[in-house]
């Protein structure tokens, strides 16, 4: 990783100028600045949990002020006419795909280069509609992965109908899997943690687990056999689920978050069928749920267990290279507006 400088277009009318003072580091900028998802034009800064404060906004601006906390997540812009965007729904932009945050090849008039550049930067530049309001209480570095995590978990819940009461499941207790946890307690879950480490049960009862299940134990998985409603899986690598569906109720609901190209259903529909079983898939969530979510983890004093790091390189690469290996507690914030 280098140090860049990238440029911002100026402030237009309905454009707010935030300064930077903290980015989340996501697995997501790894696989991106790392061609891992397809080849990508360079140089790119990458980062799409950004934190900061309003420096400037455009002349038609409604939504933020000079001094406010303001947030900018995965998308920085969408066609907002296509029935997903009319519906609140532009990650699921159909009229060609929303604007990342980052990577994005577009118009040069509004991202110079040609290119967006994302939050491991000073600043960056954001029409107010993919602009988030954030309450001063959450001023705070674990506040920003909420902007990728946090909305990766509530708005799944949202749409499935996670309820107070309902047993819920989550799968992995890394960076989703453990804000998946704090959210579905303050719905009011009875939230259940399967993994594979005996060493996250004390953090998994801490954050409000009332049982966690050794999925590498048979009678443990078997005593949990068909014991909850909805099962969060943030797995983001080849797995068979069979094990996991097997500690759904009849009519229950897997969420599945986490990239798997190949060998999650090895069984096929047979795995579903039998016991009228939902396998459904999430990405992020839109710009009104994402406020949303903002507003309830604010409510609750849900922020994300983080690790801070400077913003140089070094220690930048350092941080990319423990994700890789898993070794992060569970996301990296970089405090930029310390340190850059």
């Amino acid at each position: 990783m280098m140090v860049h400088t990238v440029q911002r277009r100026a402030v237009g009318p309905k454009d707010v100028h935030i300064k930077t003072s903290y980015s989340g580091i996501c697995h997501s900028d790894i696989h991106t600045g790392k061609s891992q998802w397809g080849p990508k034009t360079y140089p790119l800064c990458v980062g799409h949990e950004i934190l900061g404060t309003v420096v400037a906004v455009g002349n038609e601006v409604t939504k933020l002020k000079v001094g406010d906390i303001a947030g900018v997540g995965c998308m920085v812009d969408s066609c907002r006419t296509c029935p997903e965007c009319s519906e609140g729904e532009e990650q699921f932009c159909s009229n060609g795909g929303f604007t990342g945050t980052y990577g994005s090849e577009k118009s040069e008039a509004l991202y110079p280069g040609g290119v967006t550049q994302g939050g491991y930067s000073s600043d960056i530049v954001v029409d107010e509609a993919f602009t988030f309001v954030v309450p001063a209480k959450m001023n705070v570095a674990a506040a920003a992965p909420l902007l990728c995590a946090g909305i990766t978990c509530y708005s799944p819940f949202l749409k499935n109908g996670v309820k107070a009461g309902d047993h819920l499941g989550v799968i992995g207790l890394g960076g989703l899997g453990h804000m998946a946890v704090k959210i579905g307690v303050a719905m009011g879950c009875i939230v259940t943690v399967v993994t594979t480490s005996e060493s996250k049960r004390e953090m998994a009862l801490k954050m409000g687990a009332t049982r966690v299940v050794m999925s590498k134990d048979p009678e443990q998985m078997k005593a949990a056999a068909k014991s909850l409603h909805f099962i969060y899986n943030s797995i983001a690598f080849d797995h068979d689920v069979q094990a996991y569906l097997d500690l759904l109720k009849s009519q229950g609901t897997m969420i599945l978050v986490g990239g798997v190209p190949v060998g999650a259903m090895p069984a096929g529909s047979f795995a579903l069928i039998g016991r009228g079983l939902k396998m459904v898939g999430s990405m992020i969530g839109g710009i009104k749920a994402t406020q949303e979510m903002i507003d309830f983890c604010a409510k609750h004093d849900i922020l994300c267990e983080i690790e801070m790091v400077p913003a140089n390189p070094e220690a930048v690469d350092a941080a990319w290279e423990r994700c890789e290996k898993g070794d992060v507690k569970f996301r990296f914030v970089i405090d930029t507006a310390a340190t850059l």
